[in-house]
């Protein structure tokens, strides 16, 4: 780093850099809010998504159990032909946002499937639903943790080293010129005495 120049230009060009750091830390610590305000909603969304797959889960286990005998493949019957996720911006951060998911639910017979079928067939598709919104909310997560993280090292920058960087800066630069100033002042003083002495 350059040495510190002790002059009024260099006081000014501090007192600039300060008056700056100083401003744009408001918006940082905003930015911050709002994707601390984001990533609550996405742990909570995600949690809520995660309860109702384990209730999905539990409900076939109690309602279907005949499911697993049956070595039927609701793969096969039940399929994502398409998901359809949008870019966001929040605060410059891109995030995903589903938008659709087209689920292809293949026709089969009623008379060769037993009745219960339909029931295991809305079940999954509501489980393949609720898997692909899950994985993109993760994403979304993913991404707000590591913006929280480079916006809080960012504010962090400014607050505990920019900001009081330079108002040491400036304090220091103020006693050089105050004792500069005062010094001149008893040169002065002095520089008069001798002259007045001269003059008598």
């Amino acid at each position: 780093m350059a040495k510190l120049a002790l002059n009024k230009s260099s006081l000014h060009r501090e007192s600039r850099r300060l008056k700056a750091f100083r401003q744009f830390v408001p918006a940082l610590d905003l930015k911050r809010k709002q994707i601390l305000a984001a990533r609550q909603q996405s742990r909570r969304l995600i949690a809520e998504q995660q309860r109702e797959l384990a209730g999905i889960s539990a409900q076939v286990g109690e309602q279907l159990p005949m499911l697993a005998q049956s070595g039927l493949d609701l793969h096969e019957l039940v399929q994502v032909v398409g998901v359809s996720v949008e870019q966001v911006n929040l605060v410059g951060i891109k995030l995903p946002l589903l938008q659709r998911i087209d689920i292809d639910r293949h026709q089969h017979s009623r008379l060769a499937l037993p009745a219960w079928v339909d029931r295991a067939l809305d079940l999954a598709e509501r489980r393949l639903q609720l898997e692909l919104a899950l994985q993109v909310e993760q994403e979304r997560l993913a991404r707000l943790e590591a913006a929280l993280r480079k916006t809080t090292q960012r504010l962090n920058l400014f607050d505990k080293v920019l900001i009081p960087r330079a108002e040491r800066h400036i304090r220091r630069i103020r006693i050089a010129l105050s004792d500069a100033e005062r010094a001149g002042v008893v040169r002065a003083k002095i520089a008069k005495g001798k002259r007045l002495r001269a003059a008598s």
